[in-house]
């Protein structure tokens, strides 16, 4: 991965934990609110960071940091299909 790839990993990331820290516990966040945060423009450009979210938000997954959900449930990767959410873990 090149260096202006990690730092935009980060970033995504970053901007995950920090708006779901922003909203109540029980709360979850669209990965277009993350794409939104991070992106510099005014423009739709924030949507080329949509899949760029979605590693981001898997990779917090694999440490326990967060939950992708889809109808409220949690899912794994590999049987996420079409729109998802992303949460605090539940203990």
């Amino acid at each position: 991965m090149a260096e202006t790839d990690r730092r935009l990993a980060r970033r995504l990331e970053t901007a995950i934990t920090s708006l779901l820290e922003r909203r109540a516990e029980t709360a979850s966040i669209c990965p277009s609110d993350v794409a939104r945060e991070v992106y510099e423009g005014d423009d739709q450009g924030w949507r080329a960071l949509m899949e760029p979210v979605r590693q981001a938000a898997w990779r917090l997954v694999a440490v326990g940091e967060v939950e992708v959900t889809q109808g409220g449930r949690p899912v794994t990767e590999s049987d996420a299909r079409g729109p998802i959410r992303i949460r605090r873990a539940r203990p």
